[in-house]
């Protein structure tokens, strides 16, 4: 009697650490069926529409990109990158000043402001050991009231900035607005080209390795002949890189720079990488999970606006969410005895 109980507690077991483990690496696939289940069953004859397919994957492409830079840095080791909305504001602000001089000068500035913000985010958290949440919100408090300060918390139009070169205008316009072939909207095209580019590189490169083996064990990196300061700083570079992207798209589509632009992309970023299966401890997941995260999110908004719910429902369900997706991660890395730093 007592060998069956025991036979059956490791049942038991193995059939929880195979649960746990297929939680930890599909979770977002499953929460994207189950949502389409709903939102059929809610809306069914618009739900699963081609045109309502393409406008949520058009919704989350520019979380999306964004989410992708952050990924990097929690990828790292370095936890996350709090300072994304003031370089999606100050890349916006600064390609809509440069569009006089041309379209590709606009969108090459904008890159290497967030770049650099990116450096210096990555300069003290990697070679200075600065608490990476703390310097980050100390970095968006001090460009968002600069932008603030030197703008007088005033709009800046592209059509008026750059009033004589109306068609680098509408090209700056046309950025969030192209269609592939009338129909895929650009933008989710480079999302998906940016989330491919980033696997292959996290699984097929040099660099990849190494940050795998940062986040997951930054002094075995270390041990093992690593720069992990170099690490870190590429992944914030990365990260403000293509904050500065996605902001320039979100200018692009809003038709105007502003230090405004990029609220709240901080908690959505986080939320869908978490959501996407990469682990805030770092060094654990994929990209293509974390786009996995970004059509959950904009499944979930979906399922939510055909219910009716307001904006207020809408942010508290997703609060629940990510507290529910933390929790739920954490077991899973607990379970598999992976929980560790």
């Amino acid at each position: 009697m007592s060998s069956i109980t025991k036979e059956t507690r490791i049942d038991s077991e193995v059939f929880k650490f195979k649960l746990y483990n297929i939680m930890s690496r599909a979770g977002v696939y499953l929460m994207i069926v189950l949502l389409i289940i709903i939102g059929t069953i809610i809306a069914k004859d618009i739900f699963l529409t081609f045109n309502n397919m393409i406008d949520v994957l058009e919704v989350g492409a520019l979380l999306g990109i964004a989410a992708l830079g952050q990924t990097y840095v929690t990828y790292s080791g370095s936890f996350v990158d709090l300072s994304i909305p003031c370089i999606m504001a100050f890349a916006g602000i600064i390609a809509v000043q440069l569009l006089p001089y041309g379209l590709f000068v606009s969108i090459i500035g904008a890159v290497l402001v967030g770049c650099l913000i990116g450096a210096i985010n990555g300069y003290m958290v990697g070679k200075l050991k600065t608490n990476p949440v703390i310097w980050t919100i100390a970095v968006q408090f001090l460009v968002s009231g600069l932008l603030k300060w030197v703008y007088a918390g005033n709009q800046i139009y592209p059509d008026i900035v750059a009033s004589g070169n109306m068609r680098a205008v509408e090209a700056f316009y046309a950025l969030y607005r192209a269609r592939i072939v009338n129909t895929i909207p650009s933008i989710v095209v480079i999302m998906l080209v940016l989330a491919g580019l980033s696997q292959v590189a996290l699984a097929k490169t040099r660099y990849g390795q190494q940050l795998r083996m940062t986040g997951s064990n930054i002094k075995a990196a270390k041990c093992s002949g690593i720069n992990t300061e170099r690490v870190v700083l590429i992944a914030f570079i990365l990260s403000g890189a293509f904050a500065s992207i996605s902001g320039i798209l979100l200018a692009s589509l809003s038709k105007l720079g502003a230090f405004y632009m990029g609220e709240g992309y901080d908690f959505s970023t986080i939320t869908a990488v978490v959501l996407g299966g990469v682990t805030l401890l770092g060094g654990r997941g994929n990209f293509l999970g974390v786009v996995g995260g970004v059509i959950t999110l904009g499944l979930l908004s979906n399922v939510m606006t055909f219910l009716g719910l307001g904006t207020f429902e809408q942010l508290f369900i997703k609060g629940l969410v990510f507290i529910f997706i933390v929790w739920l991660n954490s077991l899973s890395l607990r379970k598999l005895g992976k929980d560790y730093v």
